[in-house]
């Protein structure tokens, strides 16, 4: 059955895919955005565009709508170490206003977008829903803290919830696919640098415990994600806060990341180390089980290849 969906951040990556797989399975789509990070043109064909702030979103929720798809964050790790202010004002102050407005609105299903930096450096891998949250970072820790609220909007008010804990989302479907200003992920960089627009990718830290010494990370195609959210709109229960990691299971280090881009596009791509980050745990693999069991979840897009494949495609389309 069709609803009625408010998409906050729906001008960003993730949230135009979704809003996007929104109007193909028939529901009407409103799309909320400040464009402080992202694109007009990324908002769906199909969907209504209201520019303002989540701050404000009693303005324009009101009982028609079904519920809320909630996107809309700062997600810079390294920004968020040197201006933390910036991501509780927005993050926390944003998300906590938005939840009252639902509140007053009576509008009670919410999809939130979580993340793996929930967990910060992990005990065990893969990660688990019920293992320890110590966030490395305050951006890890906003989302944790939203994590909370929710639960207890869920308890106190009936609002039903689930949160989805993202690993590492890549890709692209169709026109739809990252276009960050500045470019902070690893594949799209590492793109730039076969396009001739980057002279090499930095490769931040090579001494990590991990087979080759960088990072590994659980990549999850941005398609996959967004079915998982359509799935999570269903399984919303009032009075409950359910929360689901979405990964593949299968982590790929930074360095096999740059092999597989140098396979697809036939290009060299020159890497420079570069001094670790801080805040970078070395590995973060998901357990999905929760997803599978709870959603009916299963990720169909979990070749690395077909990933980046998608990911190319879409730099050359936007770069002719």
């Amino acid at each position: 059955m069709s609803g009625k969906y408010l998409v906050t951040g729906g001008a960003g990556y993730v949230g135009s895919v979704v809003a996007r797989h929104l109007l193909e399975a028939g529901h009407e789509v409103v799309v909320l955005d400040n464009l402080s990070t992202g694109f007009r043109e990324g908002v769906p064909a199909g969907a209504s565009f209201v520019e303002g702030d989540i701050r404000d979103a009693g303005k324009w929720l009101d009982a028609s709508f079904d519920g809320v798809l909630h996107f809309a964050a700062f997600s810079q790790v390294g920004e968020s170490v040197a201006k933390p202010e910036k991501y509780w004002a927005n993050n926390v102050g944003g998300s906590m206003a938005l939840l009252g407005a639902m509140r007053e609105a009576g509008v009670r299903r919410l999809v939130f977008s979580s993340t793996a930096a929930t967990y910060g450096e992990p005990a065990q891998v893969p990660i688990v829903e019920t293992a320890p949250t110590a966030p490395t970072n305050p951006y890890g820790a906003s989302k944790l803290a939203v994590d909370h609220m929710i639960s207890g909007e869920a308890a106190a008010h009936g609002l039903g919830a689930v949160s989805l804990r993202y690993f590492n989302v890549a890709g692209a479907y169709g026109e739809y696919g990252e276009r960050h200003d500045p470019e902070s992920h690893l594949i799209p960089l590492v793109l730039q640098v076969a396009q001739g627009r980057r002279d090499a990718i930095s490769v931040f830290g090579d001494d990590y415990p991990t087979p080759d010494g960088t990072c590994v990370r659980d990549y999850i195609h941005v398609a996959d994600l967004a079915e998982a959210h359509l799935l999570a709109l269903s399984a919303a229960r009032p009075g409950e806060h359910l929360i689901c990691n979405l990964g593949n299971g299968n982590g790929f280090s930074v360095r096999e990341v740059i092999e597989t881009v140098r396979r697809v596009t036939g290009h060299p791509i020159p890497e420079v180390v570069a001094p670790r980050r801080g805040g970078d745990p070395a590995v973060l693999v998901a357990s999905a089980g929760a997803a599978r069991e709870k959603l009916g979840w299963n990720p169909s897009r979990a070749d690395l290849a077909g990933i980046v494949a998608d990911a190319w495609e879409f730099a050359q389309w936007r770069a002719n």
